[in-house]
């Protein structure tokens, strides 16, 4: 019973502080450091009580060993997602069209999308073609990509997570 509960504990405590790392490095790229500074002090106290604990304990287990990596694992994914749904963020997304199409760049907007267009030539000199610069919360991408994708199925879609925004319309 004493080894379960051991295990358990090195579990939970993995997956969490592997959990709240995946967010403090998702902080420091955003460069939000005081946030991420107070973030990475919890983790590793976390971190600290768990390791001694795998590594100091009394009990000499292969379930430890699974326990402290079964945590890092699902506290990786765990992390991941928390990510997803409360670190916000800005994706810019260039758009280059298969040809000149005013009629998307104006389906894009009414979509409530802010776009500037420039020309551009692709490979093919006589071909074309406009390059579309978006900026738009993350939320919002998987709306946006189905839409270029109706509107043209053969536009070359890039897609930057956005550190800094100043000024602008974004959706």
């Amino acid at each position: 019973m004493l080894l379960f509960l051991l295990c358990v504990k090195i579990f939970l405590a993995r997956l969490c502080d592997v959990s709240i790392g995946t967010i403090r490095i998702i902080l420091v790229g955003k460069g939000k450091s005081v946030l991420a500074f107070f973030v990475a002090f919890i983790e590793i106290c976390i971190w600290f009580s768990v390791a001694r604990d795998a590594i100091a304990g009394t009990i000499d287990s292969p379930w430890i060993m699974i326990a402290y990596a079964g945590g890092y694992a699902t506290g990786t994914l765990v992390g991941t997602r928390l990510s997803q749904k409360i670190v916000k963020g800005n994706f810019a997304v260039q758009v280059i069209t298969s040809e000149k199409n005013d009629k998307m760049i104006d389906a894009i907007r009414k979509e409530g999308y802010a776009v500037s267009v420039v020309d551009v030539k692709g490979r093919d000199t006589e071909n074309e073609k406009y390059m579309m610069f978006i900026e738009i919360d993350k939320k919002n991408f998987d709306h946006l990509q189905s839409l270029i994708k109706k509107l043209d199925s053969k536009a070359f879609i890039v897609v930057n997570e956005t550190k800094y925004v100043q000024n602008g319309f974004i959706k």
